[in-house]
């Protein structure tokens, strides 16, 4: 716990945990490379996917759950830890251990696909409503959604009252919905970025590297060493994911990182920016929808394949081009998200 020793260095604190982070998974990666080939767990290639990712096969997968200890660990060591950053990090650990239990689901039956979309969403909605009933009730998180420089949405005018303890418990129904989807959103559309070696640690790695700038900027100090925690882990990862990857996050990295995107989001009052600066994901989940609602109708298909990034792998280009472009594309999203706090929070102090 080093925040109490260098309270007066914020800055420093960020940037500490981001370092720490990095190093703890640089270091623990590799072991965890070697026990899972030597007990034969890899990753489950899909059928109908480039031919070229054939010889993905059979790589280590779960790295993710190095990750999430790594991420964990840091938050300890730099951080203080606060009723705000305990149930962030339970969210989204829990999120993991889902992931853990879909990616484990993969190997034991050698097969592409885990758990059933319906038991990843119920648990996925299960720990987003208690994560968003509990900041709402107990973090005064304020049940609105604000469209810089447009309009705020009050979303509590819905509420329900519980005689649970002693001011009771509200439920804003409308934001609950919102925010909900919102998470779940998140969780799912980072969860199928990670299709090509580095694109999700390395789009994760620069979302959260704003994530973390938003909330120092918002006075929230230990949820931005939780941003700047899995921005370090994603650095450290994408050292052993980079192109010819030698490891996948799979399901236990991917869908915690993705719900610890959207809860961020929430603490920071950033649910509608969130979606621009997360745009590469929502553009990659909103490619599947459109595929999918698209084929149901016609029997055609709008892409040549989803999601997105496998669609320009397709039409001929490289991963590497994939990724690295995308990489620019998502730091064009995030760079433009953050203007537009930044800008509206430079207002609001004037």
């Amino acid at each position: 716990m080093l925040s109490p020793l260098f309270a007066q260095y914020p800055t420093f604190l960020v940037f500490l945990a981001v370092f720490v982070a990095m190093v703890l998974t640089l270091l623990m990666m590799p072991p965890f490379i070697r026990f899972l080939r030597s007990v034969h767990v890899g990753q489950q290639v899909r059928d109908d996917g480039p031919e070229t990712h054939l010889v993905k096969q059979g790589t280590p997968t779960m790295g993710g759950a190095i990750m999430l200890i790594a991420c964990a660990a840091t938050v300890l060591i730099v951080g203080l830890p606060t009723p705000e950053t305990f149930v962030l990090g339970v969210a989204i650990l829990l999120t993991g251990a889902l992931g853990l239990f879909d990616d484990m689901s993969k190997v034991v039956h050698e097969r592409s696909l885990g758990l059933t979309p319906r038991a990843k969403l119920i648990g996925q909605f299960a720990i987003a409503t208690v994560f968003v009933i509990v900041s709402v009730n107990y973090f005064d998180i304020a049940p609105t959604v604000e469209i810089p420089f447009i309009i705020t949405f009050d979303l509590g005018i819905l509420t329900t009252v519980l005689p649970i303890g002693e001011g009771g418990l509200a439920i804003p129904w409308l934001y609950l919905v919102f925010a909900d989807i919102l998470l779940v959103g998140m969780c799912n559309a980072v969860n199928l970025t990670d299709g090509l070696d580095g694109l999700a640690s390395g789009t994760v790695l620069i979302v959260m590297v704003v994530m973390a700038a938003i909330a120092y900027r918002t006075d929230l100090l230990e949820p931005a060493i939780v941003a700047a925690s899995l921005a370090g882990v994603c650095i450290g990862f994408l050292w052993f994911n980079a192109y010819p990857a030698d490891i996948f996050m799979g399901d236990t990295g991917s869908l915690a990182l993705g719900m610890g995107l959207g809860c961020l989001a929430v603490l920071t009052k950033s649910e509608f920016l969130v979606i621009i600066i997360g745009g590469l994901f929502v553009a990659e989940a909103l490619s599947v929808m459109i595929q999918v609602a698209h084929f149901k109708r016609t029997h055609k298909r709008v892409f040549l394949m989803a999601p997105l990034h496998h669609h320009f792998e397709k039409k001929g280009w490289s991963e590497t081009k994939v990724v690295i472009r995308f990489w620019i594309i998502s730091g064009a999203c995030a760079a433009v998200g953050f203007s537009i706090y930044f800008a509206h929070s430079m207002i609001g102090v004037m």
